[in-house]
């Protein structure tokens, strides 16, 4: 069969991308997220921190289409071919989705984030998961993770949570917590990453049929 592709979407706090890496292990695919921004960040010449400060501003297609313009005549007026991009939420996004499909064209893989269940909306062999869990159990999990007050936690988990709606929102014009966007929608709270792991896995082998995959 054709690679699959399995999209992670999560709330901070739930888990996710723990979970993610066991089923990256449990399938015996490469798992992909953050470090997908290194790439991204070299063909613009900045920071990841910067990268990820642009991701989270919020922008207006016609902002988008005022940038367009401009970039458009800038070019037009130069000779030179080695101008590097604007860096705007958009073209990151584009960025990371050009990127992300060469990967998938190379191999089955998991990606977390990076907007992946619109990325591979149409793609036949490809399952997004969107995982999400109780408040409580999220504010736990960061204390513990980042050694942080309840309240430090839960202003952590608001901000992160913010920067990737505001980014998704922007590039996609959808909400990353819309259940139709996905396969499967699942809240692990009271679950261990290994249980979640073991029945995502179940799920996936019987929706993509990868007898292969044990």
């Amino acid at each position: 069969m054709n690679n699959f592709i399995i999209t992670i979407n999560r709330e901070c706090g739930s888990g996710g991308g723990e979970i993610a890496q066991l089923l990256g292990k449990k399938l015996g695919v490469k798992v992909y997220g953050r470090k997908i921004l290194d790439r991204v960040a070299q063909q613009f010449d900045l920071s990841v921190e910067n990268i990820e400060r642009i991701k989270a501003q919020r922008t207006t297609w016609w902002d988008d289409f005022c940038r367009f313009y401009q970039q458009f005549g800038a070019a037009s007026s130069s000779s030179s071919n080695n101008t590097l991009p604007e860096a705007t939420p958009l073209s990151v996004y584009h960025a990371e989705a050009r990127l992300l499909r060469e990967l998938a064209a190379q191999e089955s893989c998991i990606i977390i984030g990076r907007a992946g269940f619109h990325v591979f909306h149409n793609e036949p062999n490809a399952v997004h998961i969107l995982i999400i869990a109780d408040d409580d159990a999220r504010i736990d999990r960061i204390a513990r993770k980042q050694n942080l007050s309840k309240e430090e936690a839960e202003k952590v988990i608001k901000d992160i949570d913010n920067r990737r709606d505001t980014f998704v929102k922007s590039v996609t014009d959808k909400s990353r917590l819309d259940a139709h966007n996905y396969d499967l929608v699942i809240n692990i709270t009271g679950m261990s990453p290994e249980q979640v792991t073991e029945f995502l896995a179940d799920i996936i082998r019987n929706k993509l049929n990868l007898r292969d995959y044990q």
